[in-house]
């Protein structure tokens, strides 16, 4: 039987990249992947080559001073901040597969809203002077798949387009007297809360650095820590930065999210799967590590109630109307 021959075959590049939702998949998956080595790395105790060599420390030798509590210190950011990027890594695959699939421009725009808040806190090294250069390599790496899934991925999108107007009206009328509309309501004022967490910590990263808790923590003022090693300040700034970086940008996906999307399984799961993650690590960590002032874990508790009572409320039931009561 003579083959059959297709004109419009297409190319193998143009096949696998398809409608760029493939390539913005792979981003979210590239994601989650470096927040489980954040998690792996951090359990280790271990620093990665390029913090050694720029401090000219290994961990185990810095863990000799004031009973491990800078190294302590350290991992409790780059933990916390392995668990944002699972958090979002979780939810950049819900949005390529699910509101994407169907051509949904408001989710496009969350891609663009976040990519930008999550690529550009990057530059916050600006502030504290240290270049991490295996964060600059990944972040130079993932930038094409995330751009040019951006850009294949806009000709698809359903007409008329809006533009970023498409984000301003609600796609789910927020109701607090229903059941359902107050749990979208709690995971709404999750999201905010990151973000307002997220711009603190970020601004603290390139600044100060270190709030009067943190201190008192590691038993220590930044002088001294200066004088342990001048290059400590500015890794220690360059992982709460990211991670400040990295939170904010979660926060912002989540509420624009649940302002615009209508809570269904699918959602409800990436969601569950995202804030217990974020929200585990980032308390864990401080219980694990015996940093439990109130005062500075107190606010990610709160927020952890939060969440909680908003997935409780809009979890899926065999009837229940998005925004109404179970039937």
């Amino acid at each position: 039987m003579k083959p059959v021959t297709r004109p419009d075959e297409e190319g193998f590049l143009t096949g696998l990249i398809g409608d760029g939702r493939p390539l913005l998949g792979l981003t979210g998956i590239a994601l989650a992947l470096s927040g489980v080595f954040a998690l792996f790395l951090s359990a280790t105790g271990a620093f990665l080559p390029h913090d050694v060599e720029y401090l000219g420390m290994t961990s185990k030798q810095l863990c000799a001073l004031q009973e491990c509590r800078i190294v302590h210190f350290m991992f409790h950011d780059r933990v916390a901040f392995g668990g944002v990027l699972i958090a979002i890594g979780t939810l950049y695959l819900w949005l390529a597969h699910f509101p994407m699939k169907h051509g949904e421009e408001w989710a496009w725009w969350v891609f663009a809203a976040s990519g930008a808040t999550g690529f550009t806190s990057f530059l916050c090294y600006l502030g504290y002077g240290y270049l991490d250069t295996w964060h600059g390599a990944a972040t130079l790496a993932l930038l094409p798949l995330y751009l040019i899934g951006m850009w294949k991925s806009h000709t698809f999108l359903a007409k008329p387009r809006e533009g970023f107007r498409s984000l301003l009206a609600w796609g789910v009328p927020l109701n607090w007297r229903t059941r359902r509309g107050f749990g979208r309501i709690c995971l709404l004022l999750t999201g905010l809360g990151k973000i307002g967490a997220g711009s603190v910590i970020m601004l603290v990263g390139m600044t100060s650095v270190f709030v009067p808790q943190d201190l008192q923590y590691m038993g220590l003022q930044a002088d001294e820590l200066f004088a342990i090693n001048p290059r400590l300040v500015p890794l220690i700034a360059h992982d709460r930065a990211g991670f400040g970086g990295g939170l904010f940008s979660s926060g912002l996906m989540v509420a624009l999210i649940v302002w615009k999307a209508p809570i269904g399984r699918a959602l409800w799961q990436a969601l569950l799967i995202a804030g217990t993650v974020g929200f585990a690590c980032a308390i864990g960590i401080h219980i694990s590590i015996g940093y439990t002032d109130l005062t500075h874990v107190g606010p990610a508790i709160l927020g952890a109630a939060i969440f909680a009572t908003g997935i409780i409320f809009t979890a899926p039931t065999t009837r229940t109307s998005e925004g109404g009561l179970p039937r």
